[in-house]
């Protein structure tokens, strides 16, 4: 485990010297805006969806003979998914969603600066995600990148995380089973990290067989990370998550807790994370990180 924990750190640090490589590289004419975004990407944060492009990138070169080195492309593809990722937090939190004023125990973006500028940075966040993605350093081949903006496009928008807020902004008028909030979050958290995955095995140069396994981890891994999420508002510390906690209790939200039951929402986070990292079991070794990855996701306190 502490290798795992030092090769996410490195992970995370990388990720965060490519996002700041690529705010050198932009032409930032209006420098508020500029902040804000920078603010809200390079604001901390675990990097786990850049961990999972990194570390399944890492697992595609094994199969190539190519070592676990990650060049400047998968770390390309983290900065995307990050940024994508830092558009939804700060819409995420705006009153018009979950009015939160706390973010990784930070004043959110809209706190710091103000609304408008907020929606702005959130807006220009997405649309730098497909940016880096469309540019050819990140690939030279087309039809990758290509592929890549469209994964991601289709994770982000009406079918995935977008269509995935909306779902979970009407459950606070009404009832979900349980079949329905499955469904509402692997559209809202899970296909982020579904794509995460999958783009990070796609940069890598992944075999058709280890691009199945990998999507099917990250399929698991994403449904247990919302479990996960729904315990910690439940039973989470409010100083440890940087955010307040007890929230789907306080606007009668329908919870993985509530609909399952303390104990057998623990227990279905783990069998999920079980099931994520058997289908990593043929890749031995060059997978322990991934494996450690998902074992961190439902054990994290924050």
């Amino acid at each position: 485990m502490t290798d795992f924990a030092t090769q996410l750190a490195t992970d995370a640090n990388q990720c965060a010297d490519m996002l700041d490589m690529v705010f050198k590289a932009q032409t930032i004419l209006a420098p508020r805006l500029g902040d804000a975004m920078r603010y809200a990407v390079l604001n901390g944060g675990k990097r786990m969806r850049a961990g999972l492009v990194l570390g399944a990138a890492r697992l595609a070169a094994t199969e190539n003979d190519a070592g676990t080195y990650v060049d400047s492309r998968a770390l390309r593809v983290a900065a995307a998914l990050e940024c994508l990722h830092a558009y939804s937090l700060i819409h995420d939190d705006l009153p018009a969603m979950d009015d939160a004023e706390t973010r990784r125990g930070k004043p959110s973006c809209h706190i710091a600066f103000d609304e408008a500028t907020a929606i702005l940075a959130g807006d220009a966040l997405q649309t730098l995600a497909f940016e880096i993605l469309a540019d050819d350093a990140t690939h030279p081949d087309p039809v990758v990148r290509v592929t890549l903006v469209a994964t991601l496009a289709r994770a982000s928008g009406l079918a995935g995380m977008a269509g995935g807020q909306m779902l979970d902004l009407q459950a606070e008028t009404r009832d979900l089973t349980l079949a329905e909030t499955e469904q509402m979050q692997m559209m809202k958290t899970g296909a982020l990290i579904v794509c995460a995955a999958t783009c990070g095995a796609l940069v890598g140069g992944a075999s058709s067989s280890l691009t199945n396994a990998v999507t099917t981890y990250a399929d698991k891994l994403g449904l247990a990370f919302q479990i996960a999420d729904d315990l910690l508002d439940y039973d989470g510390d409010s100083d440890g998550m940087g955010k307040p906690v007890g929230q789907d209790a306080i606007k009668g939200k329908a919870s993985f807790v509530t609909l399952m039951g303390l104990e057998k929402a623990k227990n279905e986070a783990n069998n999920l994370i079980d099931n994520a990292q058997m289908a990593l079991a043929p890749w031995q070794d060059a997978a322990a990180y991934l494996q450690a990855l998902a074992g961190f996701a439902v054990a994290r306190r924050s």
